[in-house]
């Protein structure tokens, strides 16, 4: 397949995603999502709107460092009446460290005769003042148009005139929005065509809500039509019905259509884990039918199917799995999985070498495949997983041996009235032949039992000490179960060397599921130091 034009990708994740029901992103998770988009090879991240909110605040005053991909601030043109250079909102942008801004204005005639109340000459100048400052101060500046085809439809000239004002000012990019989510495939293709007669394709990009389940087609067809620059979210998150979603749009254009989208053949296998990766940050139930990365993307069940794709995979799917991540799964067969497996021991270190045996290989993946129908997930669990593996293929250290443990939770009441909940956790361990127990109290019976065990470790292995539980993330994964419901524990934890590993526990019992995540976490910290056994 011949390649075809670069299309530029950018990820509006961490600002339209955050707009989604029920999400609601902190620094923390902001800087990881970020960093994650960096390893897939996205050309832009939105980082938010600087001023808009402390979080967004917080986040641009601690941008992380990023090898690929590049920060945009997002924001608005100046207000009317006040110059640019005035416009507090306008220098919060350009005073951020991001390389680029985007700031989006009205291109629909109905919003200056029913909101702000403005002229079309006010309006104009607003975008053009807004896009010379942001280009006068260094920055690559992008203007998304609002309400782009509703504003086409009800008035074509003065959508245009907006949207030229922009690119005459120096905007690299003009950002075509369906802010609605309610144009049509034909619709696109059709408008973007007019459009590129007045501005270059190469300068335009596509924005799509997905309020008719229309936002990945809606894309597709506007890069057809020949804009160059495609955003969305992981995921497909947003507000209302979502935006559009890169995971389904990156591999299509690659894929399926053959557009250069910046990001290699190994980098494009990331795209399993990162549609993973948030969906476990937000502890939200993954889409297992999800096109490319779904579990059950490339399930074929006996029968005809199966007979078909083990002579000719190329019959019943239409990329190779393996291109995105993903696995063929021959629900009969035994095999599903072995690649990926493979895939991830290469990655933390595990090479084939003659004397693990294919066997061995064979029961790891059987084995991950038992512990992840019992309700593991170890995309998102890296320690767990390296320790599993490296329990299965090679060996690993025995720190301590677990007696047993006693958590107490206890209310009391103050002087005032006010419920006061102190937890207190008690822990007995074998360290080679020496018996330990230690007593602490905690924030919660987890917290009790961490600084116990921690405790009781440290004076054997007093790196430990440094050792801190930095996120506790609980999924009940058995509601109609009631309280005796399976939970699962993923816990990260990093130390002041500012390493960061992720653990995971399950069982009936929280407390139980907790400390599994937590004997992974100090077991890989101590593993990764290359501690002395007991």
């Amino acid at each position: 397949m011949t390649k075809k034009p670069r299309v530029y990708l950018y990820d509006s994740t961490l600002r339209d995603g955050a707009q989604t029901s029920t999400v609601n992103f902190g620094v923390r998770d902001k800087i990881e999502i970020a960093k994650v988009l960096d390893s897939l090879g996205i050309d832009y991240v939105e980082g938010g709107w600087p001023g808009a909110n402390p979080t967004d605040d917080e986040f641009f005053d601690n941008l992380p460092k990023l090898k690929t991909s590049n920060f945009s601030a997002f924001g608005m043109t100046r207000r009317p009446n006040v110059s640019a250079e005035n416009d507090p909102g306008l220098n919060a942008l350009t005073n951020s460290a991001a390389k680029s801004v985007c700031i989006v204005g009205k291109t629909w005639d109905f919003h200056l005769t029913h909101a702000l109340h403005i002229s079309e000459a006010e309006n104009l100048e607003m975008i053009s003042d807004s896009i010379r400052y942001i280009a006068k101060k260094n920055k690559e500046a992008m203007f998304d148009c609002e309400h782009f085809f509703d504003g086409f439809k009800a008035n074509p000239q003065f959508a245009l005139n907006a949207a030229k004002a922009a690119y005459e000012a120096g905007a690299r990019w003009i950002v075509l929005c369906d802010t609605n989510g309610g144009t049509l495939p034909n619709e696109i293709s059709k408008i973007v065509a007019e459009v590129t007669k007045h501005i270059p394709g190469e300068n335009l990009g596509i924005h799509c809500h997905n309020d008719t389940g229309n936002a990945v087609a809606n894309s597709i067809a506007a890069v057809e039509a020949g804009v160059r620059q495609v955003q969305g979210t992981i995921n497909g998150l947003g507000e209302r019905c979502g935006n559009a979603n890169l995971i389904s749009i990156i591999p299509t254009l690659a894929l399926k259509l053959g557009y250069d989208v910046g990001i290699d053949e190994s980098h494009l296998k990331n795209l399993v884990h990162v549609s993973h990766f948030l969906d476990d940050l937000l502890n939200k139930e993954r889409d297992k039918f999800a096109p490319y990365v779904g579990k059950y993307a490339f399930a074929h069940k006996g029968g005809l199917h199966v007979s078909a794709v083990a002579k000719n995979p190329a019959s019943y799917e239409h990329v190779d799995p393996e291109k995105v991540g993903n696995q063929r799964q021959i629900m009969i067969s035994d095999q599903a999985g072995r690649s990926n497996i493979i895939a991830r021991l290469k990655e933390i270190g595990i090479e084939l070498r003659d004397e693990i045996k294919t066997s061995q290989v064979a029961d790891l993946v059987n084995q991950v495949k038992e512990l992840e129908a019992k309700g593991y997930a170890y995309d998102s669990a890296d320690a767990s997983f390296e320790i599993l593996a490296k329990k299965s293929l090679a060996s690993v250290p025995n720190y301590f041996d677990l007696v047993g443990f006693r958590v107490l939770d206890e209310l009391r009441y103050d002087s005032r009235g006010r419920s006061i909940t102190v937890a207190e956790a008690t822990i007995k361990i074998k360290i080679g032949n020496k018996i330990t127990m230690s007593v602490a109290e905690g924030n919660g019976p987890v917290n009790a039992l961490d600084k116990a065990l921690r405790k009781a470790l440290s004076r054997k292995y007093p790196s430990l000490k440094e050792v801190k539980l930095t996120d506790y993330k609980v999924r009940i994964l058995t509601p109609s179960d009631g309280t005796e419901a399976v939970t699962r524990v993923q816990i990260e934890s990093c130390d002041d060397k500012e390493n960061k590993w992720t653990t995971i526990g399950v069982s009936q019992n929280i407390v139980e599921a907790s400390f599994k995540a937590l004997h992974d976490s100090i077991t890989y910290k101590l593993l990764r130091e290359n501690s002395p056994q007991k």
